[in-house]
């Protein structure tokens, strides 16, 4: 295995420091929300981990299309852990909506559209993980993996339009929202700081786990091609 590179070490620290530093920021220098309480604070870490799920299927569509057109094996290792990553912070991002919305709402699940929407990405990207394991061909499977990357990546901006598009409960924090919307508040610029801080955290975060993943992800194709070799 090929020494961990000097970078992706110094980006280890930082992550952690940055990422002490924003849950700092969230309980200790943003101030209490009036109507909601401590429950709000969840807020900058279910949309922060929102937005890390949005960029990695971002990131899994661009690898899709280069794949498509370079044909490198890398890119579409770096589609794969893309969407694994991702996976995994969009699933804690739900569930943290989910731990936000049972004192605002009365319930920890409502079929409103912007839960809904972003149940259908997850399930979508879980299918694309189980349509890769299904295909033992590596040529094939990265081709396929690619084309659905891309397809998927609709569902990602239908998510992210939904509240702002149709009458839902869900509240839009930035941008105008439905008056209808419940637990919705205006913030505060020490809530701007906190939020705009935990989002370029998160996403350092994300690169950093990339990054680990692909080195990992080589290692794999390293391995199945010595094992297509054998059996061959």
């Amino acid at each position: 295995m090929e020494a961990k590179p000097r970078w992706l070490n110094v980006l280890d620290i930082l992550t952690a420091i940055f990422f002490v530093a924003a849950v700092l920021l969230v309980f200790v220098y943003t101030p209490m929300e009036r109507t909601m309480g401590q429950v709000q604070k969840v807020f900058y870490f279910h949309v922060a981990t929102a937005w890390v799920g949005m960029l990695g299927f971002l990131v899994a569509a661009i690898a899709g299309v280069s794949y498509l057109v370079k044909g490198e094996r890398k890119y579409d290792i770096i589609g794969l852990a893309a969407v694994e990553i991702s996976l995994v912070f969009f699933f804690v991002a739900i569930v943290m909506g989910s731990i936000w919305a049972r004192p605002i709402w009365n319930t920890w699940w409502t079929w409103d559209p912007r839960l809904t929407t972003a149940t259908i990405v997850e399930l979508i990207y879980a299918a694309y993980i189980m349509l890769r394991q299904g295909i033992e061909d590596p040529d094939r499977r990265a081709r396929f993996g690619a084309v659905y990357a891309i397809l998927g990546f609709i569902s990602v901006p239908l998510t992210f339009i939904s509240i702002r598009m149709l009458r839902t409960i869900h509240p839009v924090v930035i941008g105008s929202s439905d008056p209808s919307a419940e637990g919705s508040f205006n913030m505060s610029p020490k809530m701007r700081v906190a939020f705009f801080f935990s989002l370029f955290t998160f996403s350092m975060f994300f690169a950093d786990l990339l990054w680990h993943r692909v080195r990992m992800g080589k290692l794999a194709a390293k391995v199945e091609e010595l094992r297509l070799k054998v059996s061959a």
